[in-house]
């Protein structure tokens, strides 16, 4: 899968840089067949922002956002946010093959 680590009005030291690749990594093994994540930093006024963007094989987008004081907190929240999406869909996949299996 490919990362991309992404800043708008703020700059980011290397180490949060390698954590994003990190989490980025980890969420790309929750995904079904993950292509492309996209990591964005950015300074909102005072507040501190994440976002994960993740394409799947599938061409489906999800997206989690994290707002808090510092980058490294909006990150966990925000893959926190997007791990609920892709365990949401992954959840109605299955779901949708089980009843696929019991009517073919």
């Amino acid at each position: 899968m490919q990362v991309n680590v992404t800043t708008r009005h703020c700059e980011i030291d290397e180490a949060l840089e390698e954590r994003a690749r990190a989490v980025a990594e980890r969420i790309g093994s929750v995904a079904l067949r993950p292509i492309e994540c996209t990591v964005l930093f950015d300074a909102d006024g005072q507040v501190q922002v994440a976002e994960l963007r993740l394409r799947d094989a599938r061409g489906e987008s999800y997206i989690g956002r994290g707002e808090a004081e510092n980058h490294r907190t909006a990150l966990d929240r925000a893959e926190d946010k997007l791990r609920r999406q892709l365990q949401s869909a992954s959840g109605r996949a299955r779901h949708a093959r089980r009843e696929e299996a019991a009517e073919g």
